[in-house]
């Protein structure tokens, strides 16, 4: 069997290339003050620290995927999660991708600027945007460290810009009327379940829209058990369903219907809402709440929040004659039972 010489080992180098590449390297190790006065054994270590780093650092490189690959797997290894998820993480990532520049990427090699640029690109004209974006974009370095296509995640120096919250005000008890009297009408009686979920559980629209009134109601223990699977969060809870009796008495159709979506918007618009502020019937749940109840620490848990920080700051409101309302709004026999 033929050996192979040295120089055919080295890609055909001569030995002048080899001297030359070794002096630049000692050149630099000089200028770190790492070969200065040092002898010849003093110089090899470091050199063979060098090159091993060298080869290591072009293997690593090697080693890795686009940004799109990347963004792409990690949503095709989230494949679990609810439908509406998955299609908003799917608009998130379309979005950024269409930065052909960005996309095409090696992960390994993009640095913080890069991810800083892309999302002022993509999301520089929303906060709540740039947050989400910024938060989807952390997670596919996350899920690129995990398959060793990157070594760090530069998302993690990048900020979330500051989103003040727009004060929402409840709805004044003679609002809730009128959506309650619209519900009644028999073109919208299948959403007076929602309705009162909504109303008097302070429960999230998404999460009414999947409720089975059958398995995830009890009618005798007046309670709504919010199923893990069912949570925007993923945390399951029990909610007391107060003024039940208001619903039996009306003889509620016990179902939420298809197209919930669609029926929301009907109902909103027969009691006379052309316009609707997301989450204001929450907001009007919580402020009553805790106007009529006084108790924070069962709203906490009834809203599905792990602390009272986003209560104080963001849904209960102290407007002149809160009080009066809110026990307008809960006026039943059945209100605290």
């Amino acid at each position: 069997m033929k050996l192979k010489t040295h120089e055919q080992i080295a890609g055909g180098l001569h030995g002048r290339d080899c001297v030359r590449i070794i002096m630049e390297c000692t050149e630099c190790l000089e200028v770190q003050h790492l070969a200065i006065g040092a002898t010849r054994a003093e110089v090899l270590e470091p050199l063979r620290k060098v090159f091993r780093a060298g080869v290591q650092s072009i293997s690593e490189r090697e080693n890795t995927v686009t940004l799109e690959t990347a963004a792409w797997e990690s949503i095709r290894a989230r494949d679990g999660r609810r439908k509406a998820t998955l299609r908003d993480l799917r608009h998130f990532v379309r979005r950024m991708m269409r930065q052909r520049d960005m996309a095409c990427k090696p992960l390994r090699s993009m640095q913080t600027r890069d991810c800083r640029a892309l999302l002022q690109r993509c999301f520089g004209n929303s906060a709540h945007s740039y947050r989400k974006g910024r938060a989807i974009l952390h997670s596919i370095f996350d899920f690129g460290m995990r398959r060793e296509w990157c070594d760090k995640n530069p998302v993690d120096r990048i900020e979330n810009p500051y989103v003040s919250e727009t004060e929402i005000c409840p709805l004044s008890p003679k609002e809730c009327s009128r959506l309650t009297r619209a519900a009644a009408c028999t073109e919208h009686r299948d959403m007076q379940l929602s309705l009162h979920l909504l109303m008097y559980c302070g429960i999230r629209p998404a999460e009414v829209q999947r409720i089975d009134p059958f398995r995830d109601i009890d009618w005798k223990a007046r309670e709504v058990h919010i199923r893990p699977s069912t949570s925007k969060t993923g945390g399951g809870r029990v909610l007391p369903l107060r003024r039940a009796g208001d619903l039996l008495r009306s003889h509620c159709p016990m179902v939420i219907p298809k197209s919930w979506e669609r029926r929301w918007k009907n109902l909103r618009r027969a009691a006379g809402f052309h316009q609707w502020k997301a989450d204001v019937l929450r907001h009007t749940f919580a402020t009553y709440h805790v106007q009529f109840f006084h108790d924070y620490a069962a709203l906490q848990v009834e809203m599905g929040h792990r602390d009272l920080s986003m209560l104080r700051s963001r849904y209960v409101n102290s407007l002149p004659g809160a009080r009066q309302d809110a026990r307008e709004f809960w006026r039943s026999t059945t209100a605290t039972a």
